[in-house]
Formats: C-alpha cells, structure tokens, sequence
C-alpha cells in the first residue's frame, strides 16, 4: 500500500465514514451472537454525529480513508467509558487497535482527568479479550446489555500501559 496509519482526533467530516466503518465491523459480532440489533448496529448517523461532537472520539487513517475508531467519555465515578472500537476487516491483527486505544485512554486521563478506564465485550469475543488483557486490562464482572448479549466488563487503572502494547 505504500502509506501508514495514523492515528488523530475525529472532526465532523468523519461522522458518516465512522457510522459506515462501524457497520461493517460489527456484523462478525452481531453473527457471533445471532442477534442483529446490537447496539453498533441499530445506532443512528445522528447519534455517532452527537459522540463524535461531545466524546473522545479517534480514528485511525489510511490516507484519506478511516479504517479504525474509538470512542470515549468520562462518567461521574471519574472512569472512562471506552467503546466501539473497531478496525476495518481487512487491516485487524496489525496493532491499529491498540494503537486506537492508547490515543483515547492518553486523552481521557490526560485532558478530561479520568482515573481508570472501563470497557465491556460480549463473552464470546475472544479477539477482544485477547487484545483487552493484551493492553492491561482485567474482567472486574458482567453484564447484560440492553440488546441481552452477556458482556464482559473490563477495567484499568489510568497510566497503567502494557509493555506489549
């Protein structure tokens, strides 16, 4: 390809690139689980343009092109919410996702003072646990999304970086 990923802050251009890549990446889990309606899959173009304008929100670029995001607010409890990752199909397994999530987990510590940081994954998304654990973060329990997916809740505290990251 010739060009490498980089990773920046989403600005309002990226909003439907975004909303389109989500799409995408979130059939293998709505397939994974048989259930569709999961939430990357029925949220608005509206809503992802709320996230992007209010929210910690990174993308990671191959040229002109957004192949990855992440998404990420601060809650009352002084955690960080850290959600929807994904990265393109095509370019999974190169590190983008970690790379993504370093860029949000340094914002949200560094200019929005989070204290740790807090994700979940369905319990069968092994590729994400891997790449969680992989990071420094730990299962601390579980839920039930409004979707009825079992998810997994994983935290850690902020500055805590994984050598292997």
């Amino acid at each position: 390809m010739g060009m490498s990923v980089t990773i920046s802050v989403a600005t309002e251009q990226d909003t439907e690139q975004i909303f389109k890549l989500q799409y995408l990446c979130f059939q293998s889990e709505a397939a994974l689980y048989g259930n569709y309606r999961i939430d990357p899959l029925v949220q608005s173009l509206d809503s992802v343009s709320q996230e992007v304008a209010a929210d910690c929100v990174f993308v990671a670029r191959l040229g002109d092109e957004v192949v990855g995001s992440v998404r990420g607010k601060v809650t009352e409890d002084g955690a960080a919410a850290i959600g929807k990752l994904c990265v393109h199909p095509r370019l999974q397994g190169h590190g983008i996702g970690a790379r993504l999530l370093r860029a949000a987990e340094t914002a949200l510590s560094e200019q929005r003072g989070a204290t740790r940081f807090r994700l979940h994954t369905g319990h069968r998304s092994e590729g994400n646990l891997r790449l969680y654990r992989r990071v420094g973060y730990e299962a601390v329990g579980r839920s039930k999304g409004a979707d009825g997916v079992e998810m997994i809740v994983l935290e850690k505290q902020a500055g805590a970086y994984a050598t292997t990251a």
